[in-house]
């Protein structure tokens, strides 16, 4: 018997109209996971509204109502993109040139734009992948490690099989370069961390909370479900209103999970309009302030039950990222977490080690 492949999750990135559902719909389609009859519609239902270079991006709309809305995703730049994606833990990175316009998407990560040539460009390939790295350099990646692959999302050149478009081009396709991309680390011999991400109740079983294994190992009968894996798992005596999205499940005789008394992050502010001090979120000591580009070493307080880690101890509970006006606003790693024990009481986990 073969080897069974390994689940691996990709998440593509790119500013608005850089061609991500066009380039992932397509590739889709040239693997067989979408049959032909279904592209043919797509295509006919695009012309009819003028929108024929939607018919790839149209693969991974699921409503009617999305597709009339054209499938475009929220303003967002490559930079901050770039960033976020290496501070919430995207290790691994795969560079695609649509067109050979500037663009990246990769877990890897895409960034894309393009060009109307025939042939594409490899001057601009060159000017694209020499200012992309030095960012990516900036960010803390090793562009080195990173395959920069010129494509065309819509055409199809280079992404399964060679191009005579780009025959100066002598580097893996996207087909080749995803195949290249190394299993993560599952952290399963960690003491278990499951977020929930939701709860339902089932009729005959009870109350069953679904979730991603972060670290640890959940184990019933014969089964086991690992680090990267979604499951759902039955409850006793647990009633569905007693859980909620974002609590966390652990084992409680192997470093259990507690709620977080307050946390000491490490945060650089990416987006916002002003400057965050007094009022938006408290900050002890100097600076009086933080604005655009700046870094800091931040105590922040919870102000509903919550609970986070170290990055050094669960990476996966140890990043955030800070939503506001509908952008990102900052990001952060936490260094350091004060706990509360069980009755509510605050208790440090240098102390709890000493008990």
């Amino acid at each position: 018997m073969g080897k069974e492949k390994v689940h691996i999750s990709i998440v593509v990135i790119g500013h608005v109209d850089s061609g991500k559902s066009t380039t992932t719909g397509h590739l889709i389609y040239k693997l067989g996971g979408i049959d032909k009859r279904v592209i043919e519609r797509f295509e006919k239902e695009a012309a009819e509204m003028n929108k024929r270079s939607f018919k790839y991006a149209w693969v991974l709309d699921k409503l009617k109502a999305e597709r009339e809305r054209a499938g475009i995703s929220k303003d967002g730049q490559t930079r901050e993109h770039a960033l976020l994606a290496f501070t919430l833990g995207v290790k691994q990175m795969i560079c695609c040139c649509n067109k050979c316009r500037p663009c990246m998407q990769g877990k890897s990560i895409i960034i894309d734009d393009g060009c109307h040539h025939s042939k594409y460009s490899k001057a601009r390939y060159d000017e694209i992948v020499k200012e992309v790295c030095s960012y990516l350099k900036k960010v803390g990646y090793n562009p080195e490690k990173i395959p920069f692959v010129p494509i065309s999302g819509f055409e199809g050149d280079n992404m399964i099989e060679r191009s005579t478009n780009l025959d100066w081009y002598k580097g893996p396709t996207l087909l080749d370069a995803l195949d290249m991309i190394q299993e993560p680390k599952r952290p399963s011999d960690k003491p278990l961390r499951l977020p929930l991400q939701d709860v339902y109740k089932i009729g005959g079983i009870g109350t069953v909370p679904v979730g991603r294994v972060e670290t640890g190992v959940i184990k019933p009968a014969l089964l086991e479900a690992l680090p990267g894996d979604n499951v759902g798992f039955n409850v006793k005596n647990v009633a569905v209103k007693d859980l909620k999205r974002g609590f966390v499940a652990s084992n409680s005789k192997d470093d259990p999970a507690k709620e977080a008394a307050n946390f000491t992050s490490q945060v650089i502010i990416m987006n916002h309009p002003g400057q965050i001090g007094n009022g938006y979120a408290p900050i002890e000591k100097e600076p009086k302030f933080l604005k655009n580009g700046d870094a800091g070493i931040i105590k922040m307080i919870p102000t509903k039950p919550m609970v986070v880690e170290t990055f050094s101890a669960y990476p996966p509970l140890g990043r955030f990222a800070v939503r506001d006006m509908r952008q990102t606003v900052a990001v952060g790693v936490i260094k350091s977490v004060e706990k509360k024990d069980p009755s509510g009481a605050k208790v440090t986990k240098s102390a709890a080690k000493k008990k």
